[in-house]
């Protein structure tokens, strides 16, 4: 039997200002999404295969899974935040933490349960990815990464004496 929450439909929110917002997919008939549509009517919502934001104002949302409530704040937490582009991997680790922090606020205004373990293991997931990519193909040691975004090796590009 199918489950009603994943039938796709689409409805109409009146929103701020007079303005009607259409919301098409699974998520137009939760109360929650369409309340977000109402308050963040500034943002424009579409369906994908994935939860993401595409600046400058593009929220995707993903599929009707577990977490989705949280997930959703957190791209609407980059939008919020204005996050546009970085230029090191380590400034998206910080804009990543600072999406969650986003949501982590939203979620008391809307009545979601915030899971910590969820927002830290979706940062480790770019904790990781950072890791590999600062490794040096060529001798293992950690390199870092100039505010150009190339990464450098001490040992290999001789910066400094290693054994």
């Amino acid at each position: 039997m199918p489950n009603k929450r994943n039938e796709s439909k689409t409805a109409s929110v009146k929103a701020g200002k007079g303005l009607e917002v259409k919301i098409d997919g699974w998520w137009s008939n939760n109360s929650f999404f369409v309340q977000l549509v109402k308050d963040f009517s500034q943002f424009h919502f579409v369906n994908g295969a994935k939860f993401k934001f595409r600046p400058p104002k593009t929220i995707v949302i993903g599929p009707d899974e577990e977490g989705a409530e949280m997930m959703l704040l957190h791209e609407l937490g980059h939008a919020i935040l204005r996050h546009r582009l970085y230029t090191t991997d380590l400034a998206r680790l910080k804009m990543e933490a600072e999406a969650w922090e986003k949501a982590k606020e939203l979620s008391v205004r809307y009545g979601v349960k915030f899971r910590e373990e969820v927002a830290q293991g979706e940062l480790d997931t770019y904790r990781e990815w950072l890791h590999q990519k600062s490794r040096c193909p060529e001798c293992g040691l950690t390199r870092f990464q100039s505010s150009s975004g190339i990464y450098h090796c001490p040992r290999c590009e001789n910066f400094c004496s290693l054994p």
